[in-house]
């Protein structure tokens, strides 16, 4: 989700699509909330581990 987060970033900076930009920050935060998360050893969406 932080790759993703990262693309969106770069592709609505460069075109200039503000909702791109802010769905890519969403992105980025909720990744490393989720990746802080998982590395704790909490579970995520029910689960205790993602594949």
């Amino acid at each position: 989700m932080i790759m993703l987060g990262i693309v969106l970033l770069v592709v609505g900076y460069l075109t200039g699509v503000q909702i791109i930009w802010i769905l890519g920050i969403v992105a980025v935060v909720l990744g490393a909330v989720f990746a802080i998360a998982g590395s704790t050893g909490h579970a995520i969406g029910g689960r205790a581990h993602w594949f």
